[in-house]
């Protein structure tokens, strides 16, 4: 490994101490090794600080950093990046898990793709217990050499966790930090496909955890949803419309950031003016988890199989 890592994996994490320690074995048992893993712990309250130390003395890769206080969810994962220092870059989530040879793919497929900006695999969402819930197909358009048919897929086409994927670091800085209005992870990854186009590796490497205690169902009203993001978003200053208004702004303000022709970026606000006249198709943006579960039997893959530390030592 170089002395300079390629690749920095980003975790932000409050109060993760039931999934942490069996994510950090799926991170730490990665085929691909030239990595560091940036843990920045949001002032937790409960056992995460004493499993990222005690993981942190066993692997030099691992720098763990504690803040004072919450600051939220999106400053965490703003701040995080920040202290990366590889030319890639990618966001894990504490409770999630990764088959061995995720890094290793989306790594190979940045290098044999010069023009591509993103690489994410296959995924499936599994329960607290690691049990496939929802295994689901890619289907947006994110890999088209067109920014507006890029833009128009995320727009309209439901699905897809590319904000977890691996990406360039230098186009990451040169987009707007992530936010915190409603929905603001879907205009940051809009923002980010609208400088290049992303990369499915055909395979199932990735397994998004759904569980009680996840921000999205812990956090049921876009309001609490936005507190948990910044707490500076309580208060009657940030009221549900505001919100609501930001996040249109927010693919407005993307547009008109990102390095388009004026012909391209005309193309985007069409596509912006038809899903705002429609207010989009039922279904569109929604999270594959909260939808109804399909036959596990679907998939047959074992994660087990799939991912690194399984053998559930989450001490």
């Amino acid at each position: 490994m170089s002395a300079l890592p390629r690749l920095s994996i980003g975790l932000p994490v409050y109060n993760g101490e039931e999934y942490l320690a069996e994510a950090l074995e799926a991170l730490l048992g990665q085929t691909y090794e030239d990595f560091e893993l940036v843990i920045c712990d949001n002032a937790s309250t409960d056992g995460t600080g004493d499993i990222c130390r005690r993981y942190a003395a066993r692997d030099s890769r691992i720098r763990y950093l504690r803040l004072p206080r919450n600051i939220g969810a999106a400053p965490n994962h703003n701040y995080v990046f920040t202290q990366c220092r590889g030319e890639l870059f990618k966001w894990a989530s504490h409770d999630d898990l990764y088959a061995r040879d995720l890094l290793k793919r989306c790594v190979e497929a940045l290098d044999e793709r010069p023009g591509v900006i993103l690489a994410h695999s296959g995924q499936a969402v599994i329960d607290g217990d690691g049990r496939v819930k929802v295994p689901y197909a890619y289907g947006l358009a994110t890999d088209s050499p067109h920014a507006p048919e890029r833009f128009r897929s995320l727009l309209f086409e439901p699905g897809g966790d590319d904000f977890y994927g691996v990406m360039r670091a230098d186009v990451l800085r040169r987009v707007k930090p992530h936010d915190s209005y409603h929905h603001a992870d879907r205009t940051f990854v809009a923002e980010i496909v609208l400088h290049g186009p992303f990369h499915q590796v055909p395979e199932l490497l990735y397994f998004r955890r759904d569980h009680p205690t996840r921000a999205e169902r812990a956090n049921p009203s876009k309001r609490s949803r936005c507190v948990n993001l910044d707490p500076r978003r309580a208060g009657p200053l940030h009221p549900t419309p505001r919100l609501l208004a930001e996040y249109v702004w927010g693919f407005v303000a993307a547009i008109r950031r990102a390095p388009l022709s004026p012909a391209d970026r005309r193309a985007c606000y069409r596509h912006l003016a038809a899903w705002l006249s429609s207010r989009a198709r039922p279904g569109a943006g929604e999270r594959v988890e909260d939808r109804a579960p399909v036959d596990p039997g679907l998939l047959t893959v074992s994660v087990d199989a799939l991912v690194a530390g399984r053998e559930g030592r989450r001490a």
